[in-house]
């Protein structure tokens, strides 16, 4: 099903992969949002790629906690979301959901018929689903994220990328190598360089890959689309740093370039190109990071958590 031009375009769109921009969108319009939408998509999306999380109050302090909603139909999922402190992250929506496939690849056909030399590759899209007063914690994504809300009010602070200020570069390494979980230590002060984004119902901002950032709910039940894409540098960039890790660790190199053409990365992608034949060889694999569920959502009262480490 085609939707048309849902984005509202203006030049700043074409700098995207170097710095924070925001735009406007129509995609409320196709009312494939509505608590009825939600609902029919809690229940049917497959349980293995639905995140249910609760976290605490102080963003300087991460409490991040995976949780069991397994006994909730769709409607109480939604219901205890509007009522309690849960973020719902609905992952794979272009593999599991035909309409929203087609509305999601239409927004990047939109987006490469207009910004000239953009290319999304590996595309992809989870839909957040979180409750009035939710945070994110300080973190960084993998590939390239594009947030589009659509119900509620919510605050994004982005802060500046590629500043070793905000994000070691070592530690970029260790999140896309799966040897250390996304979230990132966060001081207050950090808020001084932030670029703050008021985002309501058909706002959409985008970052550069790995800008670390933060989201802080303000009003009514947030839901948001967020769509994930790598363009070639991207694909590059993730290349780069897995050798950069590499030989970091392996080799105690420091200083490493973060340069994703030229003489420096081609030998560098030479060499670790045989690194990953030796390890495929003998089956050496990096680690993996998945938070443990801890807590589970009763359909008797299920507006409370209950912590499931306990006896």
């Amino acid at each position: 099903m085609s939707y048309g031009n849902l984005i509202d375009w203006n030049k700043n769109l074409h700098q995207m992969e170097t710095e924070a921009i925001t735009t406007t969108h129509r995609l409320v319009e196709t009312g494939l949002f509505d608590d009825e939408h939600l609902v029919r998509i809690l229940d049917t999306h497959p349980r293995d790629a639905l995140n249910v999380n609760t976290m605490g109050t102080d963003a300087t302090k991460t409490e991040w906690k995976e949780g069991d909603a397994s006994k909730l139909n769709g409607e109480q999922l939604l219901q205890a979301t509007k009522e309690g402190r849960l973020w719902l992250n609905i992952r794979n929506m272009l593999t599991h959901h035909r309409e929203y496939a087609d509305l999601i690849n239409g927004i990047y056909d939109e987006l490469e018929s207009k910004v000239s030399g953009f290319q999304a590759l590996e595309r992809s899209a989870n839909l957040l689903v979180s409750s009035p007063t939710a945070i994110v914690y300080y973190h960084l994504d993998i590939p390239i994220n594009m947030l589009w809300h659509l119900r509620g009010k919510k605050r994004a602070y982005v802060y500046p990328p590629y500043d070793e200020r905000f994000v070691s570069q070592a530690t970029i390494e260790d999140v896309i190598c799966g040897e250390s979980y996304e979230e990132l230590a966060y001081d207050a002060t950090f808020d001084e360089s932030a670029f703050v984004c008021d985002l309501e119902p058909g706002h959409m901002v985008t970052w550069p890959q790995n800008t670390p950032h933060r989201v802080s709910n303000v009003e009514g039940l947030n839901v948001s689309l967020t769509t994930e894409h790598k363009t070639p540098k991207a694909i590059r960039r993730i290349k780069l740093f897995r050798a950069n890790r590499f030989f970091r660790h392996q080799c105690g190199y420091q200083n490493l370039s973060t340069a994703t053409e030229g003489v420096g990365y081609n030998m560098k992608m030479a060499g670790f190109a045989f690194v990953k034949a030796y390890r495929k060889l003998f089956r050496k694999k990096s680690g993996n990071y998945a938070y443990p569920v801890t807590f589970e959502l009763d359909p008797m009262n299920p507006t409370q958590v209950r912590d499931m480490t306990t006896k």
